[in-house]
């Protein structure tokens, strides 16, 4: 597994000797990917703050929210692990894939703890977007290197890989930022950000999250594997 891993961050593009399914997805079961997607959203999921599941439905293995039904957090807690997850949104549309997010009673939503990787229609928001707040940024915090989107409405691919506070993001096999939440960079950069009075990317342990923004939003063959010390180097 950790050669494995090791290949992503160096090759960035693919990962050589994971097994993987007809529509390149990992195959679970494989390497050591487990399936974020059952029967039920509540098989692998709850709202934030709460203990069921309301408004989000899976059909044809595709977790679908219609619009306000409140964010998802994970039944279980990650520390260093490597995400897949396949999405598409609407046209205008809004959402974010979240990690070590911290579900308490004193936090209003998951944004207010857990770092994001933003999922937007770069192209037909309603609002003008910044560098730092397009799809695969880290929301409002860094920018990423390229654009590697696809259209409204197509399904994209998203990896996310975090290793004792070292973090990249790849967006349809290509590796688009990387980041360490450890360094000044990050620091200086979120104290600059919108989440500057929170406890914002404190813990190196959380739940997943997927966020309902009030868009439509579509998810499919998500699947998370744990690492451990994988980062190639300091």
């Amino acid at each position: 597994m950790i050669t494995m891993a090791l290949s992503a961050w160096s090759c960035g593009s693919s990962q050589q000797g994971v097994s993987r399914t007809a529509t390149g997805a990992p195959a679970i079961g494989k390497d050591g990917w487990q399936p974020l997607i059952g029967k039920t959203p509540a098989s692998h999921w709850h709202n934030y703050l709460r203990k069921d599941v309301a408004g989000w439905e899976i059909a044809n293995g595709i977790l679908f929210s219609g619009g306000n039904n409140g964010d998802l957090v994970s039944n279980d807690l990650f520390d260093q692990f490597e995400l897949y997850v396949e999405w598409k949104i609407e046209k205008g549309g809004n959402s974010g894939i979240f990690y070590h997010v911290s579900e308490e009673a004193q936090y209003a939503g998951m944004y207010q703890t857990g770092p994001e990787f933003q999922l937007i229609d770069n192209d037909h928001y309603a609002e003008p977007l910044q560098a730092n707040q397009v799809t695969g940024s880290a929301s409002d915090v860094l920018a990423p290197t390229l654009n590697a989107t696809r259209p409204a409405g197509s399904w994209n691919t998203t990896r996310i890989l975090v290793d004792r506070g070292k973090v990249g993001h790849w967006l349809n096999g290509k590796k688009i930022l990387t980041y360490d939440l450890n360094s000044e960079h990050w620091k200086a950069a979120v104290a600059r950000s919108k989440f500057q009075a929170f406890d914002y990317a404190i813990v190196r342990s959380g739940r997943l999250g997927l966020q309902d923004h009030g868009h439509p939003v579509w998810f499919r063959n998500i699947r998370v594997r744990r690492i451990s010390n994988v980062w190639p180097g300091p």
